[in-house]
């Protein structure tokens, strides 16, 4: 019987898909790029057309590539969360293009409901900030701003989805309109407590009831592909289950097996994403995080806290691209490992403002500690160390809000810049404690794959999943306390110079 699994992985800049064969190995890979769309200062928009084309090329790509669509017993998916798409249910056609995560043409919109009062009823019930990177306000804007978009909404013909469900329902030839747990809690529609979308915040935003998708758990069937749209029939007949669906970080959560409370993991990309799973605890942030679906399984809603970093691998490329001191990203740590131990030189890297636990839209970038004998591997240096300090900032109000997970931190690390030695080594240095790098570094499409075969039943449950995730190397740290609390000192000095206001 076939065992392969097909992980869809559709991200903000590319789509992806990874094959997965039974000892949760990737076998066949396929990535394409696709354009991104700036109509106006600060909108970032997709064509769902291209989104939904690219995912069905590095589909196709990847099936012939692992041997055929008879081996593919499920699929999963994963993809870029908050991202907005309505579209005619009666066509499928998209009335607008995507609305990115990253697009903030709704600023004004949040900044109204705040100084209405309505941000303490947001934080409550969906553990979300009021904030345009989330769903509520992109729906209303499309609704408002599309001739007749909002008239159809009302008769039923228009449906919402964030880009799962909008792949959900072109994978199943529009039979299927529904979304998980992860996803819904992105949208500042979603009591995350109840596992209900919300009446009040449904008024609150101006988003019809009727264009909203059905909530599911992360693991459950969600239907099986139409054949004609996918172009192949899979091993159990015309068509494939797809059985599993995260958001990109919750998947990434799941790919790692943190599934105990305590455990945490870290994706270094572009940004940062840090994810502590709370169990069945959602804390309110005292912090400015965020509480979220970690997953939901058979029903149960998990949850976590999760914060994010706006400049972590973007640091290096712009040494790389706006200063030129390096020629390629891969320099920069045998660089840091060359700089001058005597000199402190700090880089805060709020390009575009600091995120978690600050949110400071702003702030601006600072380099401090400058001499006349700094050069590139100083520079180097600072770049990785600030990801590494941010980091700590991080974990550090995670614990704030949920300090019974602070006991025995381990940080289970994923992304591009996980494959430094001498940055990985830094962070267990800053943190004051061991990090995981593991030997599967696609764990975001492995999270989705997992959550399609633990429901399909063809790997092993939760226990057998976690037993079976492996470490590639271990970094433990090796730093003197003194010279780790001077360091910190001297980061904080520089985060207090660098904030927009004086911190209270």
């Amino acid at each position: 019987m076939a065992g392969h699994i097909l992980a869809i992985d559709q991200g903000t800049t590319s789509s992806r898909a990874i094959v997965f064969d039974g000892r949760f190995r990737p076998i066949a890979t396929r990535q394409e790029e696709f354009p991104q769309h700036f109509p106006a200062s600060g909108w970032v928009e997709h064509d769902p057309e291209d989104i939904w084309q690219s995912t069905l090329r590095t589909a196709r790509g990847a099936v012939e590539e692992a041997g055929g669509a008879a081996t593919i017993a499920a699929i999963g998916i994963t993809n870029q969360r908050e991202t907005t798409i309505l579209w005619d249910r009666r066509t499928g056609k998209p009335l607008y293009n995507a609305i990115v995560w990253q697009d903030r043409r709704t600023a004004d919109t949040c900044a109204g409901l705040k100084a209405a009062g309505l941000e303490k009823t947001v934080s409550d019930r969906t553990g979300l900030l009021l904030d345009p990177y989330f769903s509520a306000t992109k729906i209303a804007w499309i609704l408002d701003s599309v001739d007749g978009a909002r008239a159809a909404a009302e008769a039923g013909h228009v449906a919402f989805g964030t880009v799962d469900c909008f792949l959900l329902w072109r994978l199943t030839g529009g039979r299927v309109h529904a979304t998980d747990a992860t996803n819904a809690s992105r949208t500042l529609l979603y009591d995350i407590r109840s596992g209900t979308w919300d009446d009040t915040l449904l008024e609150a935003f101006g988003v019809p009831a009727s264009v909203l998708p059905q909530v599911m758990d992360s693991s459950a069937d969600f239907g099986t592909t139409d054949p004609d749209v996918l172009g192949f029939r899979g091993s159990r007949g015309s068509r494939i289950a797809i059985c599993g669906i995260a958001g990109d970080q919750q998947a990434a959560t799941v790919g790692q097996a943190c599934f105990k409370p305590g455990m945490v993991k870290s994706t270094y990309g572009t940004g940062c994403f840090a994810v502590l799973n709370t169990g069945s605890e959602a804390p309110v942030s005292q912090n400015r995080l965020l509480t979220t679906v970690a997953y939901r399984l058979d029903g149960v809603s998990t949850f976590a806290l999760e914060g994010s970093i706006f400049i972590a691998g973007a640091a290096v490329q712009w040494l790389r691209d706006g200063l030129g001191i390096l020629n390629d990203a891969a320099q920069s740590g045998p660089m840091a490992a060359e700089a001058d131990a005597e000199q402190e030189v700090v880089l805060v890297p709020a390009f575009t403002g600091l995120g978690a636990p600050y949110w400071d839209a702003e702030a601006r970038g600072a380099l401090f500690g400058l001499t006349r004998a700094t050069g590139p591997r100083e520079l180097a240096r600072a770049a990785l160390e600030a990801v590494c300090f941010q980091t700590g900032d991080l974990v550090a109000a995670m614990y704030r809000d949920w300090p019974q997970g602070s006991a025995d931190t381990v940080l289970r690390v994923d992304g591009g810049m996980v494959a430094s030695d001498w940055t990985m080594q830094r962070l267990a240095d800053i943190l004051n404690a061991p990090v995981d790098r593991p030997q599967v570094l696609e764990t975001t499409a492995l999270g989705a794959a997992w959550l399609a075969a633990r429901r399909s039943g063809l790997w092993p449950d939760m226990e057998g999943f976690a037993a079976a995730w492996q470490v590639d190397r271990r970094f433990s740290p090796a730093m003197e306390d003194a010279l780790r609390d001077r360091k910190q000192a001297i980061w904080r000095d520089a985060i207090a110079r660098t904030l927009s206001e004086p911190p209270r």
